[in-house]
């Protein structure tokens, strides 16, 4: 159920009524490239940093304008989880320009990605009203981009894939290492499940691409004294910072693991989509939005085609030493364990529990996440009885339904899950790879 802090949200916007982002800064030091952004609400000052680890494989020179094109964007993704705090009506963009494309694409994006930090609010305002977006006109323009594609990628064949650390990204490491490509895993902020993934994939962390990325510790403060707070895009920040790792190694593809089940609302008959920055309409308005500014780039979704059912029967045939390593519970990520108790778990336990024995995933998981009493709200959130889905990175509810069936034997599970979707982003050699290891179940 929502809370209501409508009357917080109206006190709080006239109170704080400009958010500034006054500049961004980035340089390198022995340990890599360093970014600061500079944010500004009233007398609340904001300074998130973000550190790109120095790799011997990233490109020796790096053109100034290009560099400030795309940490300003960068910037520009980081902001909205400070704006959020007071959400002040006017948001005013110093130090660089945008244009009327570029303005609606980040309204469009603050709007859907923070649908979810609305309605668990209980907070009433409108996609005209929530923010007004501009540029302040001294500002210089951040420059077009326009050179060649040679110089700008020299390894167009090869790949870099982000690894979260659940079983998603591991059959996307897995099935394009397997056809052979060249790869280098990226990571934000290692943890013992992406970097465990990464070494079972065969990979050393130092061919991995590393971002550190801190948040400011004023932002927390505010959380802890009751200012708003609530879920933002992650993963469209993240998208901002492939580009950067794309544009550092000359590898211009960027194959991300979201799938076609992300495209679905967490609460039925609305926008109001957890995974809005993973869905397929982000990603078109994104690769959209970066083709002008850095062409060639190819950001897209491997798995797009494909439902949650799919992958995970795709992950229990790529090897079972990922089988305990592997995390997907955000309540255990600081630990490194699955919690046990929270809808995020008992969805991968569900998901899985036709593809693997039981009694290996209660030694995966704990207990029998399925028959735990303290889950029954959770479970009927996943399958459909509760009137929204859990807001976590979760299937859809015929995929649930599907997997219980697949499981248990009983029922009428509807296998039309196993095709593939044809609404995606695959370049023909990674649709061909997909097909080919989806071949032998496709329906």
């Amino acid at each position: 159920m929502a809370n209501d802090r409508q009357s917080l949200f109206d006190r709080l916007r006239a109170q704080w009524p400009l958010f500034e982002y006054e500049a961004y800064r980035w340089w390198f030091d022995e340990e890599g490239l360093r970014m600061e952004f500079d944010f500004r609400m009233g007398e609340h000052r904001f300074r998130p940093t973000t550190l790109l680890e120095r790799r011997p494989f990233f490109r020796p020179e790096v053109p100034v304008e290009e560099m400030d094109r795309l940490v300003f964007n960068i910037g520009m993704a980081e902001l909205v989880s400070y704006w959020k705090c007071a959400c002040p009506p006017r948001v005013l963009v110093r130090c660089g320009h945008l244009d009327s494309r570029q303005l609606a694409f980040w309204k469009k994006l603050y709007w859907h990605g923070l649908g979810e930090f609305f309605y668990t609010n209980g907070i009433a305002t409108s996609r005209d009203a929530f923010m007004s977006l501009e540029c302040d006109a001294g500002s210089e323009a951040v420059p077009d981009g326009t050179r060649p594609l040679s110089a700008r990628f020299p390894f167009p064949d090869a790949t870099l894939v982000p690894v979260g650390g659940g079983k998603d990204s591991v059959v996307t490491l897995e099935l394009l290492a397997r056809a052979g490509c060249r790869l280098h895993p990226l990571i934000m902020n290692p943890r013992g499940a992406t970097v465990e993934c990464v070494r079972v994939a065969g990979y050393s962390m130092d061919e991995a691409v590393v971002f550190r990325r801190t948040l400011d510790a004023h932002m927390l403060e505010l959380n802890a004294q009751g200012f708003l707070n609530g879920h933002t895009p992650f993963s469209a920040m993240l998208a901002f910072y492939t580009a950067l790792a794309a544009f550092m190694t000359g590898i211009p593809n960027v194959a991300l693991s979201n799938e076609n089940s992300a495209n679905e609302p967490t609460v039925p008959g609305s926008t109001v989509n957890h995974q809005y920055s993973k869905s397929l309409e982000f990603e078109d308005d994104y690769r959209a939005y970066m083709a002008p500014l850095l062409p060639g780039y190819n950001y897209f979704s491997f798995l797009r085609p494909l439902c949650e059912l799919h992958i995970a029967r795709l992950f229990s045939r790529v090897g079972e030493d990922y089988w305990d390593v592997f995390r997907s519970c955000n309540v255990g990520s600081k630990q490194d364990v699955w919690c046990g108790h929270c809808a995020k778990c008992l969805f991968a336990f569900i998901i899985l529990s036709p593809f693997i024995p039981h009694d290996r995933l209660v030694q995966i998981f704990g207990h029998d996440l399925l028959h735990d009493p303290s889950l029954r709200h959770e479970l009927d959130q996943l399958t459909g009885r509760a009137a929204t889905k859990p807001f976590e990175c979760v299937g859809t509810v015929g995929e649930v339904q599907t997997a219980l069936a697949l499981a248990s034997g009983q029922g009428a599970p509807d296998l039309s899950l196993f095709d593939l979707a044809d609404r995606h982003n695959l370049a023909d050699r990674y649709l061909k790879i997909l097909k080919a290891a989806c071949s032998d179940y496709s329906n």
